[in-house]
């Protein structure tokens, strides 16, 4: 059980990570175009193309898992911590079910929905031309990370005993 939450893991972090190059990227090139804009009077065209459909989503949706893992989600849990530890670890596993059924429905509808983007060669409409279908691989990637920090945690919960 350690080599699977090891590597769930290590893949999540392979995503976190991919995710924070997006964003020094993204830092980069908005910075370019405002000195661009700034000393040269000029601009690089599809700035707002590639933030919009490239960097904000690979952001949003590759570091899904990791914070997932982290379990730095948002959480209201203000009822159950007064209840008792098995009581409180029931409704974590029943939780994880719910989890683990939402995140595979979302990345088994995102992969398809990225298969046929790819397949169709899915462009933004834009004065140049803008391929969009790389940026739709980002959701089932992202999905895949959720669904499988689910289960490292619903494993953790089990071996431990306790809600996380």
């Amino acid at each position: 059980m350690q080599l699977v939450l090891g590597i769930i893991r290590w893949l999540n972090i392979g995503t976190i990570t991919a995710a924070c190059l997006v964003i020094l990227l993204m830092m980069m090139h908005i910075t370019l175009d405002v000195g661009v804009r700034y000393f040269f009077n000029g601009q690089i065209v599809g700035t707002l193309e590639w933030v919009s459909f490239y960097y904000m989503v690979a952001l949003v949706f590759l570091a899904l898992g990791y914070v997932e893992y982290k379990n730095e989600n948002i959480r209201v849990d203000l009822f159950a911590q007064m209840m008792p530890k098995s009581v409180q670890l029931g409704l974590y596993v029943f939780a994880c079910i719910l989890g683990l059924i939402f995140f595979g429905m979302l990345f088994w509808q995102s992969l398809l929905d990225a298969i046929r983007a790819t397949q169709r060669a899915e462009e933004a409409m834009s004065n140049f031309r803008f391929l969009i279908w790389p940026a739709r691989w980002a959701l089932p990637i992202g999905f895949a990370g959720a669904l499988l920090a689910v289960l490292a945690n619903l494993l953790r919960a089990f071996s431990r005993r306790e809600a996380l």
